[in-house]
């Protein structure tokens, strides 16, 4: 409720033009909060807002604004004002900004930068998409092997407020090659003569530049680090990600994932601020394909026109079958997905999956079978044989769903498609055939149809 009633505040003072008393009411403000204040005025008075903010408070609230907005203000900044933007601003902050411009702006933004900026964006920018090394920050705290600890807490003194972090330092020889690990507590734990290389862990875990960034959030997340070493194809230092950039793959992740697993094209842009043509082609092709896939559901029903008019009961047992196996696969498959991608569930064990999914199905379907037997001897009396045969044909249903559930992901895996795209709606999809194929194959052969 405060938050409301403060957000209500700086709306008028904001419509008010008041932009000193706006100014003061926003420096005891979190960034975070700040930044989404201003993503949810319209451009003109978001951009109004941020020429109001103190020096120090607008480099952090940049960094937290989303590429939109930072396009627009960097396109209505001064050139003297965005060379000081960029100096300001932390490295991997500033290429996460670059890498959602357009060309030609990401080309002013590197004229008005200070050369070793510059050369350090270049860097990093022609790290690959998605790597290790496109989400690191180059600002970290690292020392040499030969120094004291006294000496170690002077450079850590000097050198840590335009540090990313500074809990974890990184111990390097004099060519820069990463040899151990020191936090700053052991540091202080330890007397001032001791020296570093004494109390540095040597046994050190880092990822290459190249290494898939979801690998190396996936490491941070297994060792609990709040920080992971980046290093080059000779072992030099370059960078570390950090546990702020880590939570953002999380996020891009998970959202491209949960995209895929919906049968839609994964988008980099939040859902208010994509356009409806973006979000209508993101979505056209799968449900094509989704669409022309169903067509086989229809021929399978075709061919057992016959069957169904020599019995039309059938049919009012067809969704039931479909339904449950459509949901028993995509139970499956999610599983089987989080797993992968947890590395919970690796290749190889694909035989240990598919036979733990076939004893799922029979303790799951057995129940299930038994219900429908039940129910269909109760509404239907006399009809012994198409209750024997719904109920076998679930057995058969559930076991194939979540057979197919379980493999299809691991199959894509092995066939470098990502296991995302095998989830419920394309599962459902397939199961839907097989399980109609299923039920009509066992009521033509048993009820002699």
């Amino acid at each position: 409720m405060a938050n409301k009633l403060n957000e209500a505040r700086l709306g008028i003072l904001v419509g008010q033009r008041n932009y000193r008393a706006l100014r003061a009411a926003l420096a005891d403000l979190n960034p975070v909060d700040v930044a989404q204040f201003i993503e949810d005025l319209p451009e003109e008075q978001g951009l109004l807002t941020f020429r109001t903010l103190a020096k120090e408070q607008a480099m952090d609230v940049f960094a937290e604004l989303g590429s939109d907005t930072q396009q627009a203000i960097v396109e209505a900044i001064s050139d003297r004002e965005l060379g000081q933007l960029m100096e300001e601003l932390s490295v991997d902050d500033a290429v996460d900004m670059l890498e959602e411009m357009p060309a030609a702006l990401v080309r002013r933004v590197l004229r008005q930068a200070q050369p070793a900026t510059r050369k350090l964006l270049n860097q990093f920018l022609r790290y690959p998409e998605n790597s290790a090394g496109s989400i690191m920050t180059a600002e970290f705290t690292d020392l040499r092997r030969d120094m004291t600890v006294e000496d170690a807490i002077k450079r850590i003194r000097r050198i840590g407020e335009d540090r990313e972090t500074i809990y974890t330092c990184y111990v390097m020889d004099d060519t820069r090659h990463l040899v151990g690990v020191v936090t700053v507590k052991d540091l202080l734990l330890a007397h001032d003569g001791a020296l570093v290389a004494d109390l540095m862990e040597p046994d050190i875990i880092a990822v290459a530049t190249t290494t898939d960034q979801e690998e190396a959030v996936q490491l941070m997340a297994k060792y609990d680090f709040i920080s992971l070493p980046v290093v080059d194809a000779e072992n030099r230092l370059v960078g570390i990600v950090t546990v702020d950039d880590a939570v953002d793959v999380i996020q891009e992740e998970a959202t491209e994932d949960f995209e895929k697993m919906a049968a839609m094209a994964p988008s980099e842009k939040p859902y208010l601020k994509t356009g409806v043509f973006t979000l209508a082609r993101n979505r056209i092709i799968w449900l094509l394909v989704l669409m022309i896939s169903g067509i086989i559901t229809g021929g399978i029903v075709a061919g057992f026109e016959e069957a169904l008019a020599a019995l039309p009961l059938l049919v009012t047992f067809m969704p039931m079958l479909t339904d449950t196996g459509g949901n028993a696969g995509s139970q499956s498959s999610t599983m089987v997905i989080r797993g992968m991608a947890l590395k919970e569930i690796l290749l190889p064990d694909f035989l240990r999956v598919i036979w733990k999914e076939a004893r799922v199905s029979l303790i799951v379907g057995i129940p299930l079978a038994a219900v429908n037997m039940a129910r269909v001897m109760l509404f239907n009396p006399g009809q012994t044989m198409v209750a024997l045969v719904i109920s076998l044909a679930m057995i058969a249903t559930v076991l194939m769903a979540n057979i197919i559930g379980g493999a299809l992901p691991m199959l894509a895996k092995l066939c470098r498609i990502d296991p995302a795209t095998m989830a419920a709606p394309l599962v459902t999809t397939i199961v839907d055939a097989l399980s109609l194929l299923i039920f009509f194959s066992l009521s033509v052969a048993m009820l002699a149809l």
